[in-house]
């Protein structure tokens, strides 16, 4: 759906010159905030706000990712507890949840057809299933 530029430019004016935020927008425009943040993003223009926190992982990230390369069927506990002993201080849970999206995923592998296999064969009339 797209709003009238009129209304773009009435939220960047709002978010850039005024400071209010996304939800403040949203309600005295009476649009969706997701069509506002949308708009801000497509302006393209810096966002507004504290910047992002560092991770507490952060700096073990180097290490973490050398271990993983070396073992890769490792444990995040097991790496948790190698962290932990190198002064990591965060929670167990929170830490294999970031492990999870740092682990090496391996490689797809191709799915083959068979053509002579006979559940390629199949054929389906109506309900019925037929094998030839």
């Amino acid at each position: 759906m797209t709003i009238p530029p009129d209304l773009e430019a009435q939220i960047l004016r709002y978010y850039h010159v005024e400071k209010w935020r996304v939800g403040t927008i949203a309600r005295q425009l009476h649009v969706h905030h997701g069509t506002v943040a949308r708009v801000l993003s497509q302006a393209g223009l810096p966002r507004i706000g504290p910047p992002a926190r560092r991770s507490q992982v952060e700096p073990y990230l180097p290490f973490i990712h050398q271990t993983l390369e070396k073992f890769p069927t490792l444990t995040a506990s097991r790496l948790y507890a190698m962290v932990r002993e190198r002064g990591y201080r965060g929670s167990g849970d929170h830490f294999r949840h970031l492990i999870a999206c740092y682990r090496p995923r391996p490689a797809a592998e191709p799915i083959y057809v068979c053509a002579a296999c006979p559940a390629s064969r199949r054929k389906s009339t109506g309900g019925i299933l037929v094998i030839s």
